[in-house]
Parts: C-alpha cells; sequence; structure tokens
C-alpha cells in the first residue's frame, strides 16, 4: 500500500480557502518554512487512503480479542462522546478549582464508587497507568512504615505467577524482591510464604484471580499470615474484571488496590494509552496518598494536602478523559450490571475452556475469566510452537492471545473472552483452535509460515524490540 506522499500529486488540494476579507499582512519570510513537505491529495483520496489503511490492522471492534490480563472488550461508543463534551474536553489543568467543580465532582464521585466496589476507604486517581498506580501504592507503603518509624521492612513478596510490573514497581520503589512459590494447583505456597514472611516484609503483592485464572481461595489466611508479620496487603486490581461486584478486596483482607480503568471501566487502550490506575486504601493509609486530593469544602470542590503524603505522582491530576468514560461505564451499568459483567466474564471463560478441554489446559475444574494452555505437547509431537498457533488465529480472523505468559508455564497462551463475547463467537474460536491444532499434526509447515493473510506476515520480533522503526 502506498504512503501518502507516494500517492501526492502537485497542485492537488482538498479544499479551497475563501477570499480574505480583511487587510493581507506578509510575515518576514525567515520566519516561515518555505518548503512544507505536506502531501498534495484531494478530501476523497484522503479519506480513502485512511479507511483502506484503517481495513489492514485488527482492533476490539473487527472481532474475537481474547488477549490474557487485559481485558479488551467492547468499550461503548456513547462514553466516548461523554467523554469529549466540551465542558470536559476543554478543561485546563492549570484552572482555579472554582472553574472546573464540574469536573473535579467527576473525580470525587468516581472515587466514591471506586471506594464502594474495593471495599476501600479513600482514593487518587491521579496515576496515569496500571503499573504507575503500582509504584504509587508502594511509595505509600514505604511511607506508611516510615511514619511509624519501620525502616527494617525492605523486602515485598511476590508470587511466581504475578504480572511482570510487579516485581518492577516493587525495586523502582527501592525493595527488594522475594519470590513466592507457587502450588502445582497454581496458587501461592503457603508453607513458602509462612518461611518467608517475617519482620522485614513490607508488603505482599497478589492478584486475585491470579495470572492463570484461578481464585486464591486462601486468600483469608494469607492475608492473616502478612499482617502477623507487620506487612500490609496490596491487591493488583489488573484482573478485577472477573469479581467487580461480586466481592470486593477490602473484605479479602487486602489494605490497599490499584485498578485500570482503562480495561476494568470502558475505555479503551489500546496503542499504549491513555490509562489510568486509581489507588484506593484503607483508612490508615489515606494520609499517605498523593497531593493533591479532592476534597469537598463549603465552597465547594478543592484541592488539599497531607502532611504525610507520599509525593505528587503526575504532572497535573492523571488522565481526566479516562475517569468521565469510567464514571459513565459505571452509572450505565450500576451495581447489577457490574456484577453481572463480571460473571458472564467468568461464565464465558469456562465455556470456552471447556470446548477446548482436550487441548491441554492448566490446571483442573474452573477457571475464572481467563484460562491457560499449555502447547508443551503440541510442540513436542508436531514442532508447532504456542506462537505459531496464535499467528494461525490471525488468518481465521481471530486476535491472538497473550503468549508465553505467565512464565511459570511452558509454551503458554492465555485467553481472555470477556464478558462481551457471544456463544457464537465461543463456537467460532474453539472451531478454529480444533482446526489449527489438527492442522498441526497433518502440515506443520503451514502453521510456521503463519499468518498468510496479514500485510506484514511475520517480523523479527527480537529486533523489532531493539531496535524499533516508529517512521516510514
Amino acid at each position: 500500500m502506498k504512503t501518502v506522499f507516494e500517492k501526492s500529486v502537485k497542485g492537488r488540494g482538498g479544499f479551497a480557502v475563501s477570499a480574505l476579507e480583511v487587510e493581507r499582512y506578509d510575515y518576514e519570510s525567515d520566519r516561515l518554512r518555505e518548503e512544507l513537505d505536506l502531501p498534495e491529495l484531494s478530501e476523497p483520496e484522503v479519506a480513502a487512503h485512511y479507511t483502506a489503511l484503517s481495513k489492514r490492522t485488527f482492533g476490539v471492534d473487527d472481532g474475537f480479542y481474547p488477549l490474557g490480563s487485559c481485558t479488551m472488550k467492547y468499550n461503548p461508543k456513547l462514553h466516548e462522546e461523554i467523554a469529549a463534551l466540551p465542558g470536559f474536553r476543554d478543561a485546563h489543568p492549570l484552572a482555579r478549582a472554582d472553574k472546573v467543580q464540574g469536573c473535579l465532582a467527576v473525580i470525587d464521585t468516581l472515587s466514591a464508587y471506586l471506594a464502594g466496589i474495593t471495599g476501600m476507604d479513600a482514593v487518587t486517581l491521579q496515576p496515569c497507568a496500571g503499573a504507575h498506580g503500582e509504584f504509587t501504592a508502594l511509595l505509600m507503603v514505604k511511607a506508611y512504615h516510615l511514619s511509624r518509624g519501620d525502616s527494617g521492612r525492605t523486602k515485598v513478596l511476590i508470587p511466581d505467577s504475578a504480572h511482570g510490573t510487579n516485581p518492577a514497581s516493587a525495586a523502582m520503589a527501592g525493595f527488594e524482591v522475594v519470590t513466592l512459590k507457587s502450588d502445582d494447583d497454581g496458587r501461592v505456597n503457603l508453607a513458602d510464604l509462612r518461611l518467608k514472611a517475617g519482620d522485614d516484609t513490607a508488603a505482599l503483592m497478589l492478584t486475585n484471580p491470579n495470572t492463570l485464572g484461578i481464585f486464591e481461595k486462601h486468600v483469608a489466611e494469607i492475608a492473616d499470615i502478612v499482617h502477623e508479620a507487620g506487612g500490609l496487603m496490596y491487591y493488583d486490581g489488573a484482573n478485577l474484571n472477573a469479581v467487580m461486584g461480586v466481592v470486593r478486596p477490602g473484605d479479602m483482607g487486602f489494605d490497599l488496590v490499584h485498578l485500570n480503568l482503562h480495561k476494568t471501566f470502558s475505555a479503551p487502550h489500546g496503542g499504549g494509552g491513555p490509562g489510568s490506575g486509581p489507588v484506593c486504601c484503607k483508612a490508615e493509609l489515606a494520609p499517605f496518598l498523593p497531593d493533591p486530593q479532592v476534597t469537598r469544602t463549603e465552597k465547594g470542590f478543592r484541592f488539599g494536602r497531607s502532611e504525610w503524603s507520599c509525593g505528587r505522582v503526575s504532572a497535573f491530576y492523571g488522565n481526566f478523559g479516562v475517569y468521565v468514560k469510567a464514571l459513565a461505564y459505571i452509572v450505565t451499568l450500576g451495581g447489577k450490571g457490574l456484577r453481572a459483567a463480571a460473571q458472564t466474564a467468568v461464565l464465558n471463560a469456562n465455556y470456552l475452556r471447556e470446548k477446548i478441554s482436550y487441548f491441554y489446559p492448566v490446571g483442573e475444574g474452573r477457571c475464572m475469566h481467563e484460562f491457560v494452555l499449555s502447547m508443551r505437547k503440541l510442540r513436542e509431537e508436531t514442532g508447532v510452537t504456542a506462537a505459531d498457533v496464535a499467528k494461525g488465529l490471525i488468518d481465521r480472523g481471530i486476535h491472538p492471545p497473550t503468549m508465553y505468559f505467565p512464565l511459570i508455564v511452558e509454551d503458554a497462551l492465555m485467553f481472555e473472552p470477556t464478558e462481551t463475547a457471544d456463544k457464537a463467537a465461543l463456537d467460532a474460536a474453539a472451531d478454529a483452535l480444533k482446526e489449527i491444532i489438527d492442522l498441526a499434526y497433518s502440515d506443520p509447515e503451514a502453521l510456521h509460515s503463519a499468518p498468510r493473510t496479514t500485510p506484514v506476515r511475520r517480523p523479527d520480533e527480537a529486533a523489532a524490540a531493539r531496535n524499533p522503526v516508529v517512521k516510514g
């Protein structure tokens, strides 16, 4: 496909400028670039080019998108329109508080809803992504312990099944990472936890359900062990989609939690953003939230500060447009709707898992909102890898699942159907997977060379990661 520059024809334009109605003013020539390298095309040509370009990629609106652990579900377009209302869209981040009372009311209302959903008491919306929320929470953990004169708590316990951002965030916050082993069923090994929790434990970071799509059924006992050691319980909310409206992290024994508004609460996060990773906490941790905090006063909403704050974590107050979308989503669904979304996500995952249960699923029994397959047996018997299976799905109109994660599973493929997939989509996905597995045994080379229907076939992923070409 040619670029717009290659399609450019000198003298062709997409619009006509009306005649001047004021006196012409000529700027000094050295103030302007004489030669702007812009393509010259008509308006229909531009529209056709970008429409054709959009058809050469795959998005959440194009078909089944079972990317595990990311909850890339359909996001109502109405919420995009609400976030684009002039009063929200045009608010300046440096405006005085008394000039943006509506925006501050959105922040206050959304914070109250998120506190209720998570079973927490206080909230900051400042963090701009999930990992940013993790980092903020760990800064709060550090500030909390130091305020008590407890400087010896230098270690953060993290299961070996955790998201990779967990140890990275802990290390960035200055903690030493201690890895916890998983049992054969994928849950935290309680004996290993008892052995490693102690006077130097600052916190345990836990995702529940975990990255295998398994609920940590011993979470209350885990919380007791950590709390008895003097540590805090941190909840990685990346998988809240499975339990929102059903069970609250605060009731499981967690002290603070980050959420992904750009995953769980409507705002799309494709292409790297924008995101939002609010942190919710129990009352005893509220003084350590980052400044400033939106507070209610007799004169309306104002920004307040805390003596014990862990500091500011965003230049302004995060990505406000994402807040509007999240609030609209919560208000649209209501409590019953949020619960139904979680229950449907779990139902869909279990249905698809059962449909393909002969494909080497990890673990036994029911999963939560996602599940993991191991392609090790397939690789050993046919030479077809997890990546080959994922590439084969692309040729069948399905976005690949997450590959090679979690790291504790060999040749892993993680599927998350989300609550927005219907039975027909799940059946089609199961049929496509069966077709690929059968093909692996009859013609493995066909999968080694997949995908065959896309503009870009198989780039050198290692080279692309190390030396990305970001412009033509």
